[in-house]
């Protein structure tokens, strides 16, 4: 699907080194601020036991996992909103993104040069905050104006929606706050979907710490947590160098070694790349047969047909019905001919809402 997180933060917080941990793509990592320049894309294989205990049981020639995109976008300095440094262009790419991970520098090194020169997290935070507020306030007040005169006469009940939903957005960015804290409805979304708000994406705050604080986090990590609570926003720890260690490990073995000696139960990129997912109100279903076990993305809340337009469009166009299992189900009983046994398979139509892990098959007719 083509829904991507956009990987944020000031220059030199490691934003560089851990999208190199999530792909393939060698994205350049240096000591010195705008390494990056032109946005790196990767695609990114979403970690998924489910998958993998699929295929223990079904035994497919094949095994086809899901994938997200990550883009790692140029650090930001003050003065980005007014085309600062490489404000203009980073600003660009934020916009085309749907999802927000935000790197913090959660650690403390005299050897790597911080832009401001001092460790200050949430000072970071509130840096990009502010252009990215100021951003969205300059694209709310340009709509404001085409709006304003019709609101006015009160006779085009559409033009009185949008100016209230963009005053009410208006008045969260004069406060200092992200388009996020104005709790907008589904239904008011719609009316400044077409200006792409920077601080109305969903964000996840990525604190970069040191191999010491890798576990619990840090003073610096607190500061971070104090500072987003009152936002809808949710907080990973992550050690970016330890990372790219377990990332140039050659075997499974070594890597679980490394992770058992520093007390962790997975790599901090797995549950990184499962947050992405997550973030971009994504959702797994499975296609289960002895040529190929595959998970297939799909948006939360999309119905049966919808879902089977993600294989193919002729699916969803000539969609018949829906033969489901659940996850557990299937796994339980240990196969499909077991489920249809036991009266666990179930025929759906059009209107089926798909739950994340259905084991699904579809008919169709074209």
């Amino acid at each position: 699907m083509a829904l991507k997180c956009g990987i944020v933060g000031l220059p030199n917080v490691g934003k560089s080194t851990l999208f190199n941990c999530l792909s393939n793509a060698k994205a350049q990592a240096a000591n010195f601020p705008f390494c990056t320049i032109d946005p790196n894309v990767g695609t990114i294989t979403v970690p998924d036991e489910r998958l993998n205990k699929l295929a223990e049981l079904v035994k497919p020639q094949n095994i086809v996992p899901t994938t997200v995109e990550i883009v790692d976008i140029a650090g930001l300095v003050k003065g980005a909103s007014k085309g600062e440094g490489l404000g203009n262009k980073f600003l660009g790419n934020i916009r085309e993104c749907n999802a927000i991970l935000h790197v913090l520098r959660c650690f403390d090194n005299d050897n790597v040069i911080h832009v401001d020169g001092k460790v200050n997290p949430v000072a970071d935070k509130e840096i990009i905050d502010a252009e990215l507020q100021l951003k969205d306030l300059e694209s709310v007040e340009q709509k404001l104006k085409k709006f304003e005169k019709a609101a006015k006469t009160g006779n085009d009940k559409e033009a009185v929606k949008t100016f209230a939903v963009l005053s009410k957005v208006k008045a969260v960015l004069e406060s200092g706050q992200s388009a996020r804290a104005a709790g907008l409805e589904e239904t008011e979304l719609e009316y400044i979907a077409d200006i792409h708000l920077l601080t109305i994406k969903p964000v996840l705050y990525v604190c970069n710490v040191d191999e010491a604080s890798a576990k619990t986090g840090n003073k610096h990590v607190e500061a971070v947590k104090e500072a987003i609570k009152n936002e809808n926003a949710e907080l990973l720890i992550i050690t970016a160098q330890m990372e790219s260690e377990i990332a140039a490990l050659e075997t499974f073995e070594e890597k679980q070694m490394f992770l058992q000696e520093m007390g962790l139960d997975e790599p901090g990129v797995n549950k990184l790349i499962k947050s992405a997912y997550k973030l971009l109100n994504l959702q797994t279903y499975f296609t289960a047969g002895e040529k190929e076990v595959r998970a297939w993305t799909i948006e939360k809340g999309f119905k049966a047909p919808q879902a089977a337009g993600v294989i193919h469009t002729d699916f969803e166009k000539g969609f018949i019905k829906a033969e489901v299992m659940s996850f557990n189900d299937f796994t339980t009983l240990g196969s499909e001919a077991a489920c249809r046994d036991a009266g666990k398979l179930k025929i759906e139509g059009k209107e089926y809402l798909v739950n994340d892990g259905d084991v699904m098959h579809f008919r169709f007719n074209v």
